[in-house]
């Protein structure tokens, strides 16, 4: 029969703020006739347009992926004329070039901005919560033993878990707001988020086994 030794349990954590470093654009356009594949990207007349625009306004054409494509009829009956909703992709990697590209979909009428993916370098910060917590952690150990008139003698269980949060989405029917906004302002209001963060938190549970109490 295994005996447990006597044990002290420790919790710590480390919470950090972490910036967004690039972002990916979901964006749908609604084209006149529907094409597939590479084919989209040039003879979607709509597609092609909003393309031609991103990359003249630094956007490199590999950071633009066609994700899918939905044909509608009202025939029922698929035709080469029959209008399509494209779906893409657009990586941006510099944010703050963020506003100028918000503002190239806007520009396009058939162009909407459906939502904004926010990416993390965060694999950093994962390695500095867990450092911080563990030593917070031991330093806590370390005073509890002493005000118990125990001993450290290592470590008997361990456990870690990050909790990843993420901001609410901004409400992305803003973003199709904009369009109507342009027709009225002189500049188009953003009426979205175009820098982000996050808060991420490293916690440890840690038993440390001790001389006998």
């Amino acid at each position: 029969m295994d005996i447990q030794p006597d044990t002290i349990h420790i919790t710590a954590s480390h919470r950090e703020e972490i910036s967004a470093t690039h972002a990916d654009l979901y964006v749908s356009v609604r084209g006149s006739s529907a094409f597939s594949g590479n084919e989209a990207m040039k003879k979607a007349k709509e597609v092609s347009a909003l393309v031609d625009e991103l990359i003249k306004s630094g956007v490199s054409s590999e950071d633009i992926h066609l994700q899918g494509v939905r044909v509608e009829t009202s025939s029922g009956t698929l035709l080469k004329s029959s209008s399509a909703v494209y779906r893409l992709r657009v990586r941006c990697g510099k944010l703050d070039a963020l506003p100028v590209l918000l503002d190239v979909i806007a520009s396009q009428k058939n162009s909407n901005l459906e939502r904004i993916e926010w990416k993390y370098a965060d694999q950093d910060a994962r390695a500095r919560g867990l450092e911080s917590a563990i030593a917070a952690a031991k330093v806590k150990a370390e005073k509890v033993a002493a005000a118990l008139g125990v001993k450290l003698l290592g470590v008997f269980n361990f456990t870690e878990n990050i909790f990843d949060e993420e901001s609410p989405a901004p409400l992305y029917a803003e973003a199709r707001m904009m369009k109507a906004a342009r027709a009225q302002e002189p500049e188009p209001s953003l009426g979205m988020d175009i820098q982000h963060s996050k808060y991420l938190q490293v916690n440890v549970e840690i038993q440390y086994r001790v001389s006998g109490f």
